[in-house]
């Protein structure tokens, strides 16, 4: 087991130094999608973290009776917060914001590893953490291209039936459900609603939304 590492003034620096650096490591993905939790959220979360554990690490060597633990635990819940306040659902069932929070939780957790002085296991996490967030997210894009399956706003002329559509569908080789009607539409002679549409074959996601720009009748179409 690793000894606790004295908290010198070096030391006290070191730490702090360290969690803005992997603060604005793994905020580097959100920035530049201009996320509402950039580089500064990021970094104050892990630096904050970082000071709390410090403070619990010089409580408890001071002699002072109690769990050492005790605050880092409560960063962990405590930046809940934090989290419910980045996940959004839009008006059109779009949940977003879910991959920035558990961003910011991770943040914390690597904060409270570099407090503790635990820099080895502060450090591969940091980069674990970059990897899944740059490198994961084009394989989801990749993993996207390829699915013959897509979530879609489309909105109709109000004259224009559903039997029609799903006709036009089975024409093209597509099949539609989760039908969500909107009840609030731009306009009184249109119909709104969210629906998956997937295709009965294999097919590229161009070939399927060229399809649903040949809709009779349609509005406006919007891929979700």
């Amino acid at each position: 087991m690793l000894e606790l590492r004295a908290l010198t003034i070096y030391e006290l620096l070191i730490r702090l130094l360290l969690s803005c650096v992997i603060g604005l490591i793994i905020g580097l993905e959100r920035g530049k999608k201009n996320m509402a939790a950039g580089l500064r959220t990021y970094m104050l979360v892990c630096l904050g973290a970082t000071i709390v554990m410090m403070t619990n690490q010089m409580i408890y060597q001071s002699g002072y009776a109690g769990d050492m633990t005790r605050m880092g635990a409560q960063v962990i819940s405590g930046i809940g917060f934090l989290g419910a306040g980045s996940i959004i659902v839009t008006r059109r069932n779009q949940i977003k914001g879910v991959t920035t929070a558990a961003g910011l939780w991770t943040s914390a957790c690597i904060g409270l590893a570099v407090g503790i002085g635990f820099y080895e296991i502060a450090i591969c996490g940091a980069i674990l953490i970059f990897l899944i967030m740059t490198l994961m997210d084009k394989i989801n894009q990749i993993t996207r291209e390829r699915s013959n399956s897509l979530d879609v706003f489309i909105e109709l002329k109000k004259f224009q039936s559903m039997s029609t559509l799903a006709k036009h569908l089975r024409e093209q080789g597509l099949r539609m459900r989760n039908l969500q009607v909107e009840e609030a539409v731009p306009t009184e002679d249109s119909i709104a609603f969210l629906v998956t549409i997937s295709s009965i074959e294999k097919r590229s996601r161009e070939s399927i939304l060229e399809d649903l720009h040949n809709i009779p009748n349609l509005l406006y179409l919007e891929e979700l």
